[in-house]
């Protein structure tokens, strides 16, 4: 992963989130750091469900692997599917209930940014 420096806001933070607050910017430091890392794409498949392609190199699987089990355990909301197309490519698909759009529209607009920093 690069060293580049990126904001970390956290106007995205969803107020059901129960990562102490004083972690807050840790964590999102990590996704930033992530999203500008490892996402290729991403596409926003419905609603509730948005698709990231991310580059398919072993240490990015690993990366989101950790990162999207500790995100589930604060922010239980979440759904992670992580899966391998084929063998080149790794796609992490991220779904809501409806009650908690906003937030994956907030994600995916966050993700999209972070990706333009580069």
């Amino acid at each position: 992963m690069s060293d580049h420096h990126i904001a970390t806001d956290d106007a995205w933070v969803p107020e059901a989130c129960t990562l102490p607050t004083a972690e807050r910017p840790l964590r999102l430091a990590e996704f930033d750091q992530f999203f500008a890392d490892a996402v290729r794409g991403l596409d926003r498949l419905s609603a509730q469900h948005l698709r990231f392609q991310l580059d398919g190199a072993t240490q990015v699987e690993e990366a989101a692997r950790d990162l999207t089990a500790r995100e589930s355990s604060c922010c239980s909301f979440f759904t992670f599917d992580l899966s391998r197309p084929d063998a080149d490519s790794l796609s992490l698909d991220v779904r809501v209930p409806a009650a908690h759009v906003d937030v994956l529209d907030a994600l995916a607009e966050r993700a999209a940014s972070v990706r333009n920093v580069q």
